[in-house]
């Protein structure tokens, strides 16, 4: 069975979005970062579909496919070939330059994720996509999270755990730290209990 990878990049206080969406952060901790592209390059060859919800997409469409050349070249070469998946009841087509356009999914995330999990094939990945990712998480459909921890600190903006997510316990995997000083944390997902549940046994 394949298996759901969330990656997130979070400043120190939990944060996935500054205020007003802003994640200008997340290039200042990895743009040059050799280890942390080593990292993604491996990821790359792990996974053999990339979900997306709407605002992700555009952000992703609107630069990794006009990458020719540069340190990025190898990483966006791997990406641009990989089958992606935007979930959006709004878009009615997601071209991705002179790639392949990615699948649009309407209906229910949960639904497709776990038709997706049940059949053969390598990894799927979740990047950014907050809303995508914490109705994923809420549906305990995550089972693997890759979070980089940015060496920053917003005081306001978006958290990736919203309350709805309840009690989910985690194995650590791996840890490294990066050249320019932010941290990956790989965690496996063990027992889980949502808010929902949590309330109905008084927990």
């Amino acid at each position: 069975m394949r298996k759901l990878i969330l990656q997130e990049f979070v400043t120190v206080d939990g944060l996935a979005a500054g205020p007003d969406g802003n994640v200008d952060f997340i290039p200042r901790a990895t743009s040059g970062d050799q280890s942390f592209g080593e990292e993604q390059l491996a990821l790359m060859d792990s996974i053999d579909a990339i979900l997306l919800g709407a605002v992700t997409y555009r952000m992703f469409a609107g630069y990794w496919p006009n990458v020719q050349e540069g340190p990025d070249k190898p990483f966006a070469d791997k990406l641009n070939a990989i089958p992606k998946i935007v979930f959006s009841r709004s878009l009615d087509a997601a071209p991705w330059g002179t790639w392949a356009d990615a699948r649009i999914v309407k209906t229910s995330a949960a639904d497709e994720v776990a038709a997706l999990k049940r059949q053969a094939g390598k990894n799927l990945i979740v990047w950014g996509s907050i809303s995508l990712a914490q109705s994923l998480i809420d549906e305990r459909l995550v089972d693997e999270y890759r979070l980089v921890i940015c060496p920053v600190v917003l005081g306001s903006g978006r958290s990736l755990f919203h309350a709805t997510a309840g009690t989910i316990e985690m194995k650590l995997l791996n840890a490294r730290t990066m050249d320019l000083g932010a941290v990956r944390l790989q965690y496996g997902v063990g027992h889980t209990q949502s808010a929902e549940s949590a309330t109905s046994r008084g927990a």
